[in-house]
């Protein structure tokens, strides 16, 4: 499960609007309590350097610019999202074969539509498993 407040979720939502025509990427990060519950904290909206409308990649100095401010920050990473900008929030078999944590959540938000659509989900490639994530607004 997933908590995931509203300005945070405005943030993806802009950053993924902002991206179109192409996919848009982030991570994201907050804490985890003892039952297992993720709350989210905070949003990182990095670039997508493939700048494609059908997939994404993350630099490795943004991506390693955000780890060393989660830990500045005392907080974890949480996992990442991406934007479809014309397909459902699923994902696909390249979001599948690149996921790399089954501990982590990958969340998707489709503009496919008007009005945007998120999910998550928990991606084990090893099982060939992709579960939807409960995602609860604060």
């Amino acid at each position: 499960m997933l908590i995931l407040g509203k300005e945070l979720f405005e943030t993806i939502v802009e950053h993924s609007r902002a991206a179109l025509p192409n996919e848009a990427c982030g991570l994201l990060a907050g804490v985890i309590d003892e039952t297992g519950i993720k709350k989210a904290i905070k949003i990182y909206c990095l670039k997508n350097v493939d700048e494609s409308p059908e997939h994404f990649s993350m630099s490795s100095e943004e991506q390693f610019a955000v780890v060393a401010d989660i830990r500045k920050r005392g907080i974890v990473l949480l996992g990442n999202f991406h934007s479809h900008p014309a397909t459902p929030a699923r994902p696909s078999e390249e979001d599948i074969r690149l996921a790399f944590d089954r501990s982590l959540s990958y969340l998707i938000v489709s503009l496919a539509q008007p009005e945007p659509a998120l999910k998550s989900f928990i991606i084990d490639k090893n099982e060939h498993s992709v579960t939807e994530e409960d995602v609860i607004p604060a």
